[in-house]
């Protein structure tokens, strides 16, 4: 059973501290805007504190002031040990999140490279499959 007290409730947080804009608790969510549907899909999955939390393009859509809200929010939790993959085609986002980076190119793999020791120059020889260490991913 669902207790509709503590949705509603969950709801409301997720509403406030991602800044949805929505006429209230009780839309929708297929009635939000593109943006305000990220942030509180964003929101809501964070909200809910799992061990690994997985984001693919954890930005798109949405305002950059929520864009730069997403992002810190992320970083915080990586820095207090949440694992998160992100999945992303912004190299800016993923050099601001991400401790590592890899590459998948034509169904193979790079290397983790360590953001803090790597160029984004280095990131797209491996988008563009000028690097020859990349492994083949198992189908």
């Amino acid at each position: 059973l669902v207790d509709t007290a503590r949705a509603k409730a969950f709801t409301e947080d997720c509403i406030r501290q991602y800044d949805v804009r929505t006429p209230g608790s009780e839309t929708e969510a297929g009635a939000l805007s593109g943006g305000n549907l990220q942030k509180f899909i964003v929101g809501r999955e964070i909200m809910l504190s799992p061990k690994l939390l997985f984001v693919a393009q954890p930005t798109w859509g949405v305002d950059i002031g929520a864009a730069s809200a997403i992002r810190r929010r992320l970083v915080a939790l990586r820095n207090e040990g949440m694992a998160i993959l992100v999945i992303s085609e912004e190299l800016e986002e993923l050099f601001e999140l991400c401790d590592a980076i890899q590459v998948i190119h034509q169904g193979r793999l790079s290397p983790p490279l360590v953001t803090r020791d790597t160029r984004p120059e280095e990131i797209g020889r491996y988008m563009i499959g000028a690097h020859s260490t990349a492994e083949k991913v198992p189908a």
